[in-house]
């Protein structure tokens, strides 16, 4: 089985300009584990010091938000397409 992970350009930087890549992650805190071997320098921003995502880490698949499938039980799919957006807020 395979996932394709995209990433905004936010986070490119923490994976050496990678904006996607593959994983056999079967659900989110699998994909989470392999994030922590394979970059761990983006596991760091998209973690917290407990290791959970941070609140302000959404995760798509396939345009849907991980949520509403389930969170982190919901089990990929072959060929799911995963999207990990950092949340962006400001103003006055």
């Amino acid at each position: 089985m395979s996932v394709k992970v995209f990433l905004p350009a936010a986070f490119t930087r923490h994976t050496d300009g990678r904006k996607n890549f593959d994983s056999a992650a079967e659900n989110l805190p699998s994909l989470l584990a392999d994030i922590d071997t394979s970059f761990p320098a983006l596991s760091t921003q998209i973690k917290d010091e407990n290791g959970k995502l941070r609140r302000f880490i959404n995760i798509y698949i396939n345009d849907e938000d991980i949520r509403f499938l389930g969170g982190e039980t919901y089990a990929f799919q072959d060929g799911d397409e995963i999207m990990l957006i950092p949340s962006i807020a400001g103003g006055c």
